[in-house]
């Protein structure tokens, strides 16, 4: 006689074990995808200050290696 109950058992068991990883992993790949999304969201806002920074040096000489306005550019004639 074949063992039904444990056999049940068995499949139920391992259904639970299966959906438990998936459900680790898929929890895992959201984590990475917002960890992503975060720094992607950081970097824009960086670039978008940056531009701002550029954009409000009216009639400067910009430094790009120091990142800021360093002033009114002169004409270099006397």
């Amino acid at each position: 006689m074949i063992p039904w109950p444990k056999i049940l058992g068995g499949m139920l068991v391992l259904a639970a074990i299966t959906w438990t990883v998936l459900e680790l992993r898929a929890d895992g790949a959201r984590s990475v995808t917002n960890a992503i999304e975060r720094q992607n969201n950081a970097a824009a806002h960086s670039a978008g200050d940056a531009r701002s920074d550029y954009d409000t040096c009216p009639d400067g000489l910009w430094d790009f290696g120091a990142g800021k306005c360093r002033g009114p550019a002169t004409s270099g004639r006397h």
